[in-house]
Parts: structure tokens; C-alpha cells; sequence
């Protein structure tokens, strides 16, 4: 491509939280040049994550991602975010990569370029026709990030900018364990005090009395805060965090609960079990585990089908406060879908089906993330092993199909 005026490349907003969109524009292009965008983010593992389109300048020698088709790459059609959710690790990378955000303090740095003609490989060692570096934040200005060590609890604190008071949420998160505060930061940054909530450490609490006694105060820490209006506090959780939150609504003794949201979730909690408990059950019925043609374990029928049996099941018909359930048709790790008909069933027999809402998405895995979050078909997955010879704990890396709609 040979021209004397260099294109230019805008990316606007340059810096803006990650749930926002961007428009990224390329100008002062030929009519009908072949063009690829490419993005890239180096991340705190030191992995490297692109994605990349291929598109064709229009009568004013414009390309907008925002309106224009991609002909190629990571993504076809239009799609205005495709550089951010279609990013994968670069060819050569280790395997059962997922990227996610530790330090929600510092911004994700993706590098957005245009480069000359339709190309898929190769970006390093040409270079770009321009390029702009862009910042993608968890965590808005003014949002107060606290650690909490006490009454027992382990977490992070968030707190919106202002006066206050807010909303709350108690947030947790799925059986990997370990304390993630991204989903925290952002939601703060919404304007929800959120409490990242670190709980799971296999065999730390020895009794179901123990482990209700510790959600019980981390909810009173969020409830009790003063810039938190005390009635309006919910439980916000994902895959086992999802089993807690319904567990905490139907069960325990905490003031009541304004919501519940569960993702890829399910109800099938033996009464009176440990949170271990869900591991054991797994490892009784480890025969039900299959393979997928990339020897991706896939987890999903050890619960199939849904048992009749109550108490073996969180008891939901005691719920009493709005919950919205989020599922997709594609989970392999968890029946969230065949879970939620029979909760919803269960709640129907109760007469408080009017307290639930149902969101199923097509195409759509296990993790569900904020939006824009890159996709991933599956992730290591790094469980303690209790027997060796369980056949669910021979691997401590297993992989799990975790793949989610670009829409949600």
C-alpha cells in the first residue's frame, strides 16, 4: 500500500472500564485497501492474548469496526467488540490458558494496530501502519478497595465513590478457590459495595454449622457497613458460589437476603454437608465423567439425572427473596440448565415461582464473565486431591469445557 499521508488509527475511549465499548476507527486509507486490526495484551502471567480482523476500506477510505464487516480473522461480521472477546493466547502458547485480572489496581493494556493487507500471522515482525495503546479498567476512580480480616472473613471490600449509602452484595466465586476481586471491582464501580469473599480452602471448616457461621458474617460485615443501606444486600455467586448463595437464601439465619443471583449454578448440596462434601459426591459418582475428543473432562452428568431425593438437594422452596438464575445450554462443567427446570419446579410447588427469573443463553458455557471478557473452550482446572486413587483426583490439572456468548 503506498500512500503519502499516513493512516490514522482512533480508538475512543482510550481508557474506560472493561464493561464499556469502544469505537476504533482507521482513516485517510486508499479505497478498497485489504486492512487487518490486530490486538494484543501481555498479561500479569506473561502470556500473550490477540485477536485479529480482516476488512476492506470504504469509498472515503474509512474502516469502522463498529460498522463495518470483518471478511476474517478471530471473527466475522460486525461486531464492535470483536477485538477484545474474540482475543486467544498466540500460537506457541502453554495450554488451557484463561485470562483474568489479579490486580484489579492496574488497568488491562491492549495495543490496538492496523496493519497492510490480510494477514494472520507474522504481526512482530512487521510493522504497523499505526497503532494505539488502550487502557481497559475493573476498577472506576474513587472506588475504595479495603481488605477484610476479621470476625474470621477473608475478602476484599468495595466501596463506590460518594457519600452513599448503596446496595450491597456478597460475591463469590466457584470451587478453583482463592480470592478473585475483578467482578467486585467492577460491580463497585456501579455503584454496589461488594464484598469479594474468599472461602473455599478444602477441609478449612469441618461442620456445615461452621461454614454457614462464616457467610453468616461475611453478609453482616456487607449489611452492617455504614455506606450500605442495610435491606438491600444480595448474594451474588458462580458455579459453587451459586450453590452457597442458595444455600444461604433457603437455609440460614441471615436477615433477608433483598436478591440472589447464581451462575451456572446448581442445587445439588446433600443437607448438612461441608462445601468438601460436592468433591466427595463427585468422586462417588467420578464413573458418570467423560472425555471429549481433546480428552477435555467434562463433568456435567455426575449430577444427571436430578434427583428426586430432597435431601439431597438445597431445599429453594423456602426461598423468599427474588433470584435470578444464569445459564448456559453449552455447560459441560455443571447440568445448570436441567438444575434450574427443577428449581423452578420446586418453587412452582411452593407458589413462589414468581420470585424467579430464568436467563439461558444458546451456545454458552460454564463461565460466564463480564462483558468483552475473552472466550476460552476450556481452562486447567487445579483440584486437591483427597484418595489417589479416585478417578476424579488422579489429574491435579484437568481441563473443563468453558466457553461463553460474546453477549453476556
Amino acid at each position: 500500500m503506498s500512500q503519502t499521508i499516513p493512516p490514522i488509527l482512533s480508538v475512543l475511549p482510550t481508557r474506560a472500564l472493561v464493561d464499556e465499548k469502544f469505537k476504533v476507527l482507521v482513516e485517510n486509507l486508499p479505497a478498497g485497501s485489504p486492512v487487518t486490526l490486530h490486538s494484543l495484551h501481555h498479561s500479569e502471567d506473561k502470556d500473550y492474548w490477540e485477536a485479529y480482523a480482516h476488512y476492506i476500506s470504504d469509498h472515503r477510505g474509512t474502516v469502522s469496526v463498529a460498522e463495518d464487516l470483518s471478511f476474517g480473522g478471530t471473527y466475522t461480521g460486525i461486531e464492535p467488540m470483536g477485538l477484545l472477546w474474540s482475543m486467544r493466547p498466540v500460537p506457541g502458547s502453554r495450554t488451557g490458558l484463561r485470562l483474568r485480572k489479579m490486580d484489579v489496581r492496574s488497568p488491562m493494556l491492549v495495543n490496538i494496530s492496523v496493519y497492510s493487507g490480510h494477514i494472520a500471522e507474522g504481526f512482530r515482525e512487521q510493522p504497523p501502519l499505526a497503532s494505539v495503546l488502550t487502557e481497559r479498567w475493573y476498577m472506576a476512580p474513587g472506588v475504595r478497595r479495603i481488605d477484610i480480616k476479621e470476625k474470621g472473613v477473608r475478602g476484599t471490600l468495595f466501596i463506590p465513590p460518594g457519600p452513599g449509602p448503596f446496595p450491597g452484595l456478597m460475591d463469590m466465586w466457584g470451587g478453583g478457590g482463592g480470592l478473585l476481586e475483578y467482578r467486585s471491582a467492577l460491580l463497585a464501580s456501579r455503584g454496589y459495595v461488594s464484598l469479594a469473599l474468599e472461602y473455599f480452602s478444602p477441609g478449612e471448616l469441618q461442620s456445615a454449622d461452621l461454614e454457614f457461621k462464616y457467610f453468616e458474617a461475611a453478609f453482616n460485615i456487607v449489611k452492617d457497613h455504614p455506606q450500605v443501606i442495610p435491606d438491600r444486600v444480595g448474594l451474588f455467586g458462580l458455579s459453587l458460589g451459586a450453590v452457597v448463595t442458595m444455600c444461604l437464601a433457603a437455609e440460614s439465619t441471615i436477615t433477608k437476603p433483598r436478591c440472589c443471583v447464581c451462575v451456572s449454578g446448581s442445587h445439588i448440596f446433600p443437607r448438612g454437608e461441608t462445601l468438601s462434601g460436592i468433591h466427595k459426591l463427585m468422586a462417588r459418582n467420578s464413573h458418570k465423567a467423560r472425555v471429549d475428543e481433546n480428552n477435555h473432562h467434562i463433568w456435567r452428568d455426575l449430577n444427571l439425572p436430578i434427583t428426586s431425593d430432597l435431601s439431597m438437594k438445597v431445599d429453594v422452596r423456602r426461598i423468599n427473596c427474588p433470584m435470578l438464575l444464569v445459564n448456559g445450554h453449552d455447560d459441560q462443567n455443571t447440568p445448570a440448565v436441567e438444575s434450574a427446570e427443577d428449581v423452578a419446579q420446586m418453587m412452582h410447588a411452593a407458589g413462589n415461582d414468581h420470585l424467579l427469573t430464568r436467563l439461558h443463553y444458546p451456545d454458552t458455557g460454564h463461565l460466564i464473565e463480564p462483558p468483552y471478557s475473552p472466550h476460552f473452550r476450556a481452562t486447567n482446572f487445579i483440584m486437591e486431591s483427597t484418595k489417589a486413587k479416585d478417578e476424579m483426583h488422579q489429574k491435579h490439572v484437568i481441563l473443563l469445557k468453558w466457553n461463553f456468548s460474546k453477549e453476556t
